[in-house]
């Protein structure tokens, strides 16, 4: 049977067409009558800017077809009105900055449906200058159907993504701020940050209070260790031991009332971020998980251990893991390298939704994990590095690399990866992975169970063994196993 054609909106969708078809399908899209079907008769396109806005209709619907609009709230409403006085029912606009986000919610608000989509969609596209050619450039492309629409999570995710991206922020600056309290104790040599292992623990803030307070006596500064320490008080004592500079002390003073500062904005977000997520509805969990045949869990024991780290310094005060479990309707954490935080990452970024990504390929591919390969001919002329930032592949990576010592099936999976590809590129490989394994819990409800590194390294054994028999058949000799 022989292969059906695609159309030029599929083609240009699977990003199957060469650069003849390309320049093409530019020379008929800067014609009169480029001969394409029209998807949205009704379509409008604006061009985002910081003080003004530029709108194009079709040119059927008013003798000024292209019009520019100011920011303020007022003209926006204008604009809104403006557009359905004319017919217009869809909107296509860039996600510019944030200041798209103001034009979206008042045309939502006045019931057109917007069209966000990426600008590596629209770029490098020739004859396009000025403001006004690039809205007008917009409609069109909105109106044959060639623009992808951007996910956005429901409002209440939104509201969680605000609160958890200030929060993070947060979590850095206290970062940055003991950073520049070890930067002082070294400019006396207090070694402290050498003695104790965390300057922002118990004995550590402890010692740094007294010391803004004026103690200088190291044996009196000593007396304050926490029980549970390694260090002797002893040793402690030695390493407050230095010159007390008042210039930096007072850049310690300082630094501690700005780390005391952000301690009290996370307290804050905390606070909020309970409120926002126990506003999202519960999912159904799932009781029982049916194992693969010929297969069994690990004990319960081993994955017990493997999860109880203790809790991060960075974790919100309330109990974030129940909280997940109750929105999500499945443990994330129960992925070897998936802690709490990470869960939160995804949970603020895309909601317990997934219904936006058909499959785990998709999804895989928004996250900027998929292979990016440019071919000519048929063949793979290079590896294009993916561009974009995106927080839940970023998290995703750092889960991966943190698998490198587990004795878990994907700890096994991402040493071998390791010894195969390059580090990047495993690491990359392992984030999909983790990614799938998410995609499958959240839209299936399935129970994630961990089988040991043994069971991984058995079944790599098994593929390489039926590899080799079916390579010697080949060349007609046959294996045979030693004594």
């Amino acid at each position: 049977m022989p292969k059906q054609k695609m159309s030029t909106f599929e083609r240009l969708q699977h990003g199957k067409l060469n650069r003849k078809q390309r320049r093409e399908l530019y020379r008929k899209m800067n014609s009169e009558d480029p001969g394409l079907e029209v998807v949205h008769p009704d379509a409008a396109g604006i061009d985002i800017g910081n003080k003004s806005h530029f709108v194009a209709i079709p040119p059927d619907r008013d003798t000024a077809p292209i019009r520019e609009f100011g920011s303020w709230t007022a003209d926006l409403h204008e604009m809104a009105g403006w557009l359905k006085e004319h017919g217009i029912r869809t909107v296509a606009l860039q996600s510019t900055g944030v200041y798209w986000i103001a034009v979206q919610e008042v045309l939502e608000q006045a019931g057109l449906e917007v069209y966000l989509v990426n600008a590596r969609g629209t770029k490098n596209l020739p004859g396009r200058k000025s403001d006004v050619q690039e809205c007008d450039w917009l409609r069109k492309l909105h109106a044959y159907g060639l623009l992808r629409n951007s996910f956005r999570p429901p409002e209440e995710i939104r509201a969680v993504r605000t609160i958890w991206r200030q929060r993070d922020r947060w979590v850095k600056e206290c970062g940055r701020a003991i950073q520049q309290m070890q930067k002082a104790l070294t400019t006396m040599n207090v070694q402290l940050a050498n003695t104790i292992s965390d300057i922002s623990g118990v004995t550590g803030q402890a010692i740094l209070r007294a010391i803004v307070a004026g103690e200088r006596d190291p044996w009196a500064l000593a007396k304050l260790r926490d029980p549970h320490i390694a260090a002797s008080e002893e040793e402690i004592a030695h390493s407050l031991q230095g010159n007390w500079r008042a210039d930096v002390l007072f850049e310690l003073r300082q630094t501690l009332e700005t780390y005391d500062f952000y301690q009290i904005q996370m307290t804050d977000c905390d606070r909020e971020l309970a409120k926002y997520m126990s506003a999202v509805p519960a999912r159904h969990m799932i009781e029982k998980q049916n194992l693969p045949e010929n297969t069994s869990p690990l004990p319960a024991s081993k994955q017990q251990a493997r999860r109880s780290k203790g809790r991060r310094k960075d974790q919100p005060a309330f109990d974030l893991s129940s909280e997940l479990q109750r929105t999500l309707g499945v443990d994330l954490t129960r992925i070897d390298g998936i802690d709490v935080i990470t869960a939160q990452v995804i949970f603020s970024e895309i909601g317990p939704d997934f219904s936006a990504f058909p499959d785990e390929n998709q999804f895989a591919s928004w996250l900027s994990l998929a292979p990016k390969q440019d071919i000519s001919g048929g063949k793979v002329i290079r590896h294009i590095p993916a561009a974009g930032r995106n927080r839940v592949a970023n998290a995703l990576r750092m889960a991966a690399q943190s698998l490198s010592r587990s004795d878990s099936y994907l700890g096994a999976r991402y040493r071998r990866l390791r010894a195969r590809l390059e580090g990047p590129v495993a690491v990359k490989a392992m984030a999909r992975y983790l990614a799938c394994l998410i995609y499958r819990m959240v839209t299936k409800g399935q129970a994630y169970v961990d089988r040991g590194a043994i069971h991984y390294e058995n079944k790599r054994k098994e593929r390489e063994s039926i590899a080799l028999k079916r390579k010697a058949a080949a060349l007609g000799f046959k294996l045979v196993p030693a004594a």
